[in-house]
């Protein structure tokens, strides 16, 4: 089956507002089974609402619209769904009776526009909501087609649909096992990723395999729908199994744990401590370190040395080697990994200096130039690498590097 959202409401293409609900929505549906096509915001327009809910009608079998319930003229989905079904509401005094009760348990007197959330559309049932004033609404459609309305609250808006809407929807799914299965893979572009697993991936149509890229981190997700939990699980094992081949070493995790965590738990196993010496990334390595729980049993501490001042009174960096060969050099990053393990009693350490942009830069080392050095028990090596990207990306991914780096070799030694 498959699954088409529409989130109502004027505010939410301001650049202020995000609608979080669809992405809710998305994972309890594909928790299910459930693909979910297509995703619209439509503005508080009656008209344009109706127009995008009929052409959900003829491509979706389940067609979820959250928002748009409240009381005042601009809450328009009732109407707009009633329009489009040419269909008339009915006013149910038993809904007004409920809803009256909350304000008077909040010692409130109910508006009279609040008697506009007690209107349902014919056909389709209310669904409770006690979290607010507006109830939800359920109906089924000829063809086989399911439709509900959900508040647009997010507290309400999950309330209702894990009470009311979920099991409704388990009732009309035939029996059905899903098996998933999760790559985590650092040091690859997406484009190079696709490139080399898409000619094994595009193969099956079942399992399903979802891309997910941010700067330096990759997701591949595969799920598998079948009759059996056997069959499921096979077809996703076949497949990673045949994708784990051609990406080998830059898969770092295989359900779900983060970098971070897995070179936690790399430090851990290794009984291993390592810190830190960063200076284009301002920090980013030893935060992301730390926002695993438990990280104190590995990770020592770390030096933000973002001036050359700051590299040779903290760290001891002697200031001719700076000006030899400059701040983002081999030299320097060797040197900075050496201090940090030196004066912190770490068994190992990350160093980072480089050219984050958009100013700075030489000729031979321009913008996106990252130095990485990795100090450990037995020697120190220092990686160069050019990355390519604004600011942000570019100290994202000379992190993810670095934690990749550290992953990597303590996984071969």
């Amino acid at each position: 089956m498959n699954a088409e959202i529409i989130a109502v409401g004027s505010e939410l293409l301001t650049p202020t507002r995000m609608d979080t609900n669809s992405l809710w929505l998305t994972d309890r549906l594909n928790a299910l089974g459930i693909e979910v096509v297509a995703k619209t915001i439509i503005g508080d327009d009656r008209a344009r609402l109706a127009e995008t809910f009929t052409a959900a009608l003829r491509r979706s079998e389940i067609i979820l619209l959250t928002g748009g319930l409240g009381p005042t003229e601009d809450d328009v989905t009732r109407d707009a769904v009633a329009q489009a079904l040419g269909r008339t509401q009915t006013f149910r005094q038993d809904l007004c009776d409920g809803i009256e009760a909350r304000f008077q348990k909040a010692n409130r007197k109910m508006a009279e526009i609040n008697k506009r959330q007690a209107f349902v559309v014919d056909g389709f049932d209310p669904l409770p909501n006690p979290r607010g004033t507006a109830p939800g609404l359920w109906g089924s459609i000829e063809g086989g087609k399911a439709v509900a309305l959900l508040p647009g609250p997010p507290n309400e808006m999950k309330g209702v649909f894990a009470e009311q809407v979920e099991p409704r929807i388990k009732q009309l799914m035939p029996p059905l096992h899903i098996a998933t299965l999760q790559f985590r893979v650092a040091g690859m572009t997406e484009s190079d990723l696709d490139q080399l697993i898409a000619p094994v991936y595009t193969k099956y149509t079942n399992p399903v395999t979802t891309v997910l890229a941010a700067p330096g981190d990759i997701q591949v997700h595969l799920r598998a729908r079948c009759e059996s939990q056997t069959e499921a699980e096979g077809l996703v094992a076949e497949l990673g199994a045949a994708i784990e081949a051609l990406l080998g070493r830059r898969i770092y995790s295989r359900s779900g744990e983060t970098l971070e965590e897995i070179a936690g738990k790399r430090l851990k196993e290794k009984d291993a401590t390592l810190s830190v010496a960063e200076s284009c990334t301002g920090g980013l390595v030893a935060e992301r370190i730390t926002r695993v729980a438990g990280s104190s049993r590995y990770f020592v501490g770390g030096f933000l040395v973002y001036s050359n001042a700051i590299k040779t009174s903290l760290l001891g960096i002697d200031s001719q080697l700076i000006e030899a060969h400059t701040e983002v050099s081999e030299p320097v990053a060797r040197a900075m990994a050496e201090a940090a393990k030196a004066k912190t009693g770490s068994t190992h350490a990350l160093s980072i200096t480089g050219y984050a942009g958009p100013e700075g830069g030489t000729e031979t080392n321009p913008v996106g130039t990252v130095f990485i050095g990795l100090a450990t028990p037995q020697s120190t090596e220092v990686r160069r690498l050019t990355l390519f990207g604004e600011r942000a990306r570019v100290r994202a991914l000379a992190s993810t590097n670095a934690l990749d780096w550290l992953r990597r070799h303590l996984e071969s030694v």
